[in-house]
């Protein structure tokens, strides 16, 4: 089993110069994912990367997390399509060949 490393909320926000209100609306809608231990509420470290994508865009954008949200949902849609056409190529070279 792989050791899990953590952050807690606190210190992340912290670091990052953001509010508690703002990652907790991240959670809200289901951006990112937290592990409570201890009453005490961490991120996951495989959840870092992804969440520190979503601060850059809130501080240097000034986009909020419904904003983001819209964003996230956006990205996960071109990626969706960018695979459907990499698949259809694929069968339309087997028809050309």
């Amino acid at each position: 089993m792989k050791k899990q490393n953590y952050i807690s909320i606190t210190t992340f926000s912290e670091h990052h110069k953001v509010s508690d209100s703002f990652i907790f609306s991240l959670i809200d809608l289901q951006l990112i994912e937290i592990e409570e231990i201890n009453a005490v509420k961490y991120i996951p470290e495989s959840q870092l990367f992804a969440l520190e994508k979503l601060v850059n865009l809130h501080n240097d954008l000034a986009i909020n997390s419904e904003g983001i949200d819209v964003i996230q949902h956006l990205l996960q849609r071109i990626q969706r399509m960018k695979q459907e056409i990499s698949l259809l190529k694929r069968r339309l070279e087997l028809y050309e060949s």
